[in-house]
């Protein structure tokens, strides 16, 4: 057995994994959250318990806020979603990219590869991004639907109790 596929084993023993969703929107309430509500119920619905679920506005220093004190609550993983385009208001990757500690480029990679698929080209324009920050695994995804999506059902639930694992054995 691969040491990936031993990884995967030992940490689907751990169980639920407790997550964070922060959507970063200027725009969005709760009820009109249709990405958070999307990454909640993919994840739910995979087992896992989201303990913390907040909107931002995209300002640096909201995101910030919202990264720190996620950092320091039960949740292992924090996903964002919003703010990872190229507009004048998107500065999610911004925040984001700056806190990392230790960057895992094959996400972006990944969905940017998966997002082409779909969308063609336009995936050139999206700065997801992930990586480990105080010993949490973060996400951070476009803010569309279909990205939420896609993020959590090719790439993130797929690994989310491998990843959780990796950063307490």
């Amino acid at each position: 057995m691969m040491s990936s596929e031993l990884h995967r084993k030992e940490a689907e023993s751990q169980g639920s994994v407790p997550i964070a969703v922060v959507t970063v929107s200027d725009t969005r309430t709760p009820e009109t959250d249709v990405s958070g509500q999307r990454i909640r119920a993919l994840a739910e619905a995979a087992g896992h318990a989201v303990v913390a679920y907040r909107i931002v506005k995209d300002e640096p220093e909201q995101v910030l806020q919202a990264l720190e004190e996620l950092a320091a609550s039960p949740a292992r993983l924090i996903i964002f979603n919003g703010g990872t385009g190229i507009g004048r208001r998107d500065r999610t990757y911004d925040v984001i990219s700056r806190a990392i500690e230790k960057p895992l480029p094959g996400f972006g990679e990944l969905f940017r590869m998966l997002s082409y698929e779909q969308v063609g080209a336009a995936a050139m324009l999206s700065r997801a991004t992930a990586g480990v920050y105080r010993d949490k695994v973060i996400f951070s995804t476009p803010g569309s639907p279909n990205a939420v999506q896609l993020a959590m059902e090719k790439l993130i639930l797929p690994e989310i109790q491998h990843l959780a694992w990796e950063l307490v054995r």
